[in-house]
């Protein structure tokens, strides 16, 4: 009996020093920067079916519940066909060309990027339906697992990136994401050291000089979802500084302009921040968190690329927007804003329930917000395209109407996916209950996948696209 408890102890040792020597994947720099190359948007406007249409999907934070939603999403599109003015009949998820991720959301919409029609056979037993939150927990606990965590730059995202890559993304890329003809997916997360988003796209890892073909999806998701404190951030080398690295010319102008013209004051500070990475002798790493702490919606990027645009076609500037006739962003927010009794009592909330509302509630207010200054977008190029083209109009009685003048000719659709767009207010309280963590009921995850076609089917938003675009619904 001490010679079995001898040799355990010593099989555990030797898994805890073995353990000890975990390193983190270090992405590879790129020494000579080439614009336009990689898993960036302009690379792959190719692939888009509809150059006159851009079709973007958001896909918030909020664990499982968030990955069931925007699952939900997907599989509405997929099962929803639709008739052109030209009689062609087709699906509404070929159509979309974009898919940002956050946090919970960047599981579904990198495992689509992924494995396309494939994810509706596997996806609820691979992920939705599993207790993802439990294995990470049991591996957390794992003593064999303490020597790594421990290891530098190596914590429990790393060990959370292992899971993710074993249940759900088989070893695979961004290489593997771009060598199809999928949409682009964009994967975001914060940069803890500034506040700021880093996406997961070739024209950012440029500002860091380097190469994000390599980098393994499941990292990225890992990033996107590392809930501060309860995981560790996910640390990337910065080389940035070293390649050469310039802004595209469109954003160029932004960048160096003291004073930006409006509405692109957002995006040229963006840009800006931008310059911080080109210092990697003072910022050698990079450390990642939770993409919904800087942008819950995965929408800050839409909306500085649209006022971008909007700033530059004023000027008579180029764009790579200029092709484009419309742009509809399918906004999936599966916020949920659970009821508390604190007012009911004098006694004031405990310090972790504090600290957990205390965090979220600034993330909610500025998703609400983010969505808000979409549709104003969408309304006001809506109502200056009616005024330029009212009989009563003329550029040349009115040529100080610039903004009149102006007004972009794209129709620009924001189509509000939301627990609070559902009638029934039964299954918004239900919905609105459900934590945020990586295990869910079945049946809540079939309630969220219904409530998503329920929303985006009833859309007034949607129904406007349609009639708009002289198309009409076949079979849902």
């Amino acid at each position: 009996m001490n010679s079995l408890r001898v040799l355990s102890l010593l099989a555990l040792a030797a898994a805890l020093f073995l353990g000890g020597c975990a390193t983190r994947p270090v992405n590879p720099r790129i020494t000579e920067y080439v614009p336009n190359r990689g898993y960036q948007y302009q690379a792959r406007i190719k692939h888009s079916k509809d150059p006159q249409n851009l079709v973007i999907l958001a896909f918030s934070g909020g664990g499982t519940r968030a990955a069931a939603f925007s699952y939900g999403v997907l599989e509405t599109l997929r099962r929803t066909e639709v008739v052109g003015p030209k009689g062609v009949k087709f699906r509404l998820l070929d159509e979309v060309d974009i898919i940002t991720g956050v946090s919970g959301g960047s599981f579904t919409a990198l495992a689509y990027g992924l494995y396309g029609e494939r994810l509706f056979d596997e996806y609820e037993k691979r992920f939705l339906k599993r207790n993802v939150q439990g294995e990470l927990i049991s591996r957390f606990v794992n003593p064999t697992k303490w020597g790594a965590l421990n290891s530098t730059g190596w914590g429990r995202s790393e060990l959370a990136a292992q899971l993710y890559d074993e249940i759900l993304f088989e070893g695979a890329t961004f290489a593997d994401l771009d060598r199809g003809d999928g949409p682009m997916i964009t994967v975001v997360a914060t940069d803890i050291s500034t506040g700021s988003r880093l996406a997961f796209t070739q024209g950012v890892f440029d500002s860091l000089c380097s190469d994000l073909g390599p980098f393994p999806l499941s990292r990225a998701a890992a990033a996107s979802s590392a809930v501060p404190v309860v995981l560790s951030a996910v640390t990337i080398n910065n080389y940035g500084g070293t390649c050469n690295f310039s802004l595209p010319k469109w954003l160029s102008a932004l960048a160096e302009s003291a004073n930006p013209p409006r509405p692109a004051a957002r995006a040229a500070r963006r840009l800006r921040e931008f310059e911080g990475y080109s210092d990697s002798v003072r910022r050698p790493y990079i450390h990642l968190v939770d993409g919904g702490v800087s942008d819950n919606l995965g929408l800050r990027g839409v909306l500085e690329v649209i006022e971008a645009f909007e700033a530059l076609h004023s000027l008579g500037q180029p764009t790579p927007l200029d092709h484009v006739h419309r742009i509809i962003i399918f906004v999936v927010n599966s916020l949920s804003s659970p009821l508390t009794n604190w007012d009911e009592s004098e006694d004031s909330p405990g310090p972790i329930k504090t600290l957990l509302k205390a965090t979220g509630v600034p993330i909610d207010h500025f998703s609400y917000e983010a969505v808000e200054q979409l549709k104003d977008i969408a309304a006001r190029w809506q109502t200056l395209r009616r005024i330029r083209n009212s009989a009563a109009f003329s550029a040349d009685k009115d040529p100080t109407l610039t903004e009149v003048n102006n007004a972009p000719d794209i129709g620009l659709y924001a189509i509000d996916v939301s627990f609070p767009e559902l009638k029934d207010p039964a299954e918004l309280d239900y919905l609105n209950s459900l934590p945020t963590s990586f295990a869910l009921p079945d049946e809540a995850v079939d309630r969220l996948r219904a409530a998503a076609a329920k929303i985006i089917l009833k859309s007034p938003e949607f129904q406007r696209l349609l009639k708009e675009a002289g198309a009409r619904i076949v079979s849902d």
